[in-house]
């Protein structure tokens, strides 16, 4: 998996996995509380790839659940 450095102090570092265009848009849709349904209108797509999306933010970001998407979120900087 490819991942972002990002320079915490100068000894620590954390990778921030590479998400793409499209799973940042679903992340931020989930950040404000919308569900599978509603996401997909919103951007024009199926709930299923919605949730292929969620399933694949979940591993990347290393969470078990959507709270834990958006808490992960916060910390990377992904959302703001």
């Amino acid at each position: 998996m490819m991942t972002n450095t990002a320079l915490l102090s100068p000894t620590t570092t954390i990778s921030i996995p590479l998400i793409t265009e499209r799973e940042k848009e679903v992340l931020i849709e989930i950040s404000f509380g919308r569900n599978t349904n509603a996401i997909a209108q919103k951007l024009y797509l199926s709930p299923h790839t919605i949730c292929s999306h969620r399933k694949n933010l979940m591993k990347k970001l290393g969470v078990k659940n959507t709270a834990g998407l958006v808490r992960r979120g916060f910390e990377l900087g992904l959302l703001s």
